[in-house]
């Protein structure tokens, strides 16, 4: 398993890109998304998705460069088409238009749809957090290919639908960030497991014939991805439903599968500047009370310490940062062949 400083890593996929014909500045873009994924610990959203992402370019489920148009808007609101574009410069974009206009008038949303994967949602999140807002983002796959079982069925009919909040921490660099399936996983997290050779927990998917397994390549024979929330998945799957609303019809992307679909991420986001509604240092620093008095907490057994959300991911980015990224061979494996295919030196 190769070890990649980040550094390289992106220079790397960058190449591969613009050897594909992506623009030097999209590329980076792109990349800079997936590597941070890497960098989080979320590793089923990086660079492993790169040949997937080649792939849909050939097929035209992703055109680099594609026009971005905003349909319909307001001081307060965007409807956003992205034109089959690479969702994470399209969701980039539409994410910065969006806390301007709520700089200017305190809270702001917009919906984006026609767009392919937009990777990790926290990368867009943080931006706004950075700028002294709170932002709520969630996403859905519109009639595109489905994962995820509703509760008490055992056939796909929903996306992972994930759900992502962000917000100055007042303690740390790094935000209060939650970044959430509303499924029991993430079905990228399956195929890492399954490029590893590992299994996964129980609970995570159904197999074909809706029984529990923990055979990840259960999911690619037909299986299902479970709800979140275990005996409880009732709540995941409402919080599925409402993801769904928001993203595929208020976007008016629709829901079903079409099998002739390509993947497409709508978005809904929505932007507050703490500014209106509170002085941010004050804010700021009720937030680091309050996460104090959350770490004081005498702690269960077999725990060390309470973490913040996003404290986890920020640590595992600093240790990244300094020690490098394990990529499994799989996905190196895949890379290197790209980068040979397109005469792209290698890393």
């Amino acid at each position: 398993m190769p070890n990649i400083t980040p550094e390289r890593l992106q220079e790397f996929v960058e190449r591969i890109y613009v050897a594909k014909g992506v623009a030097a500045e999209e590329a980076a873009t792109v990349t800079r998304h997936q590597v941070e994924a890497n960098l989080a610990g979320h590793d089923s959203h990086g660079v492993m998705r790169t040949p997937s992402y080649l792939a849909a370019i050939d097929k035209g489920h992703i055109v680099p460069g594609a026009p971005y148009v905003v349909e319909r808007q307001s001081d307060t609101t965007s409807v956003i088409n992205g034109n089959w574009g690479f969702g994470f410069s399209v969701t980039e974009r539409a994410m910065r238009e969006t806390i301007d206009k709520a700089a200017e008038t305190g809270v702001a949303m917009a919906t984006v749809r026609q767009q392919s994967h937009v990777g990790r949602l926290g990368g867009y999140a943080t931006l706004a957090a950075d700028r002294g807002m709170i932002a709520m983002m969630m996403a859905d796959s519109g009639l595109g290919p489905k994962s995820v079982a509703p509760y008490g069925g055992r056939t796909v009919r929903l996306g992972t639908n994930p759900l992502c909040f962000a917000a100055p921490s007042g303690v740390a660099e790094a935000p209060v960030l939650l970044d959430m399936a509303t499924s029991s996983v993430a079905v990228g997290k399956i195929k890492l497991a399954r490029a590893r050779g590992e299994s996964i927990p129980e609970g995570w998917i159904l197999d074909a014939d809706g029984n529990p397994t923990t055979d990840p390549a259960d999911y690619e024979r037909g299986g299902a991805v479970l709800p979140l929330g275990g005996d409880q998945a009732h709540k995941g799957y409402g919080l599925s439903f409402i993801v769904e609303m928001f993203c595929g019809l208020l976007t008016g992307l629709g829901f079903g599968l079409d099998p002739q679909g390509r993947h497409n991420d709508g978005i809904f986001m929505a932007v507050f500047d703490i500014a209106q509604l509170h002085d941010r240092p004050g804010f700021e620093q009720l937030m680091t009370d309050f996460i104090s008095y959350l770490k004081d907490t005498p702690l269960a057994s077999g725990f060390q310490e309470i973490l913040y959300p996003g404290e986890f991911e920020y640590r595992t980015a600093q240790r990244r940062r300094r020690d490098g990224i394990d990529i499994d061979d799989d996905t190196w494996g895949q890379l290197t062949q790209l980068a040979s295919t397109l005469n792209v030196a290698a890393a």
